[in-house]
């Protein structure tokens, strides 16, 4: 959950729970609620978009640089940890001399998003290949070629 999730969350709370208490009609409350909710939700999912055509235009871009620099960006913080937890304590230990390079906070965040957004997207296109593999079974069975098949592989 990101800061601005928590922060909304923190926020619509109380305002919610101030609907309650302003409006007597349960069912209008609900209402309102719902479309409160709805507002928020359709925001921040316009802000995700957004946020994607900007990836997705980067991910086009005719640029080298455009086209790479975030993964170039996860490199370099991946050079600094392996550097800080590898590097140099062998060099340390072997030749008195290692140097660290500061991580701050921010650099890990991002660091776990990169990883983690990798990690979904290889997970996302598995199952959604593992799922088109189990469509095209399932067409294959219902025309009865699924069973041609296996007695042509034996």
């Amino acid at each position: 959950m990101s800061i601005i999730d928590k922060a909304l969350g923190a926020v619509v709370s109380p305002i919610l729970d101030i609907v309650d208490k302003a409006v007597t009609d349960k069912d209008e409350a609900a209402r309102l609620k719902a479309d409160i909710t709805k507002l928020l939700i359709t925001e921040r999912s316009s802000s995700l978009n957004a946020r994607m055509k900007v990836v997705l235009a980067e991910a086009n871009g005719e640029s080298w640089l455009q086209r790479n620099w975030r993964p170039i960006t996860m490199l370099v913080i991946v050079a600094i940890v392996a550097n800080n937890y590898l590097v140099a304590p062998y060099l340390g230990a072997m030749f008195g001399v290692g140097l660290t390079l500061p991580m701050p906070e921010r650099l890990w965040d991002l660091m776990t998003l990169g990883v983690g957004g990798y990690i979904t997207t290889q997970g996302i296109r598995e199952g959604v290949s593992t799922w088109q593999q189990g469509q095209v079974a399932k067409e294959q069975a219902k025309a009865g070629r699924l069973g041609d098949e296996i007695d042509a592989r034996r």
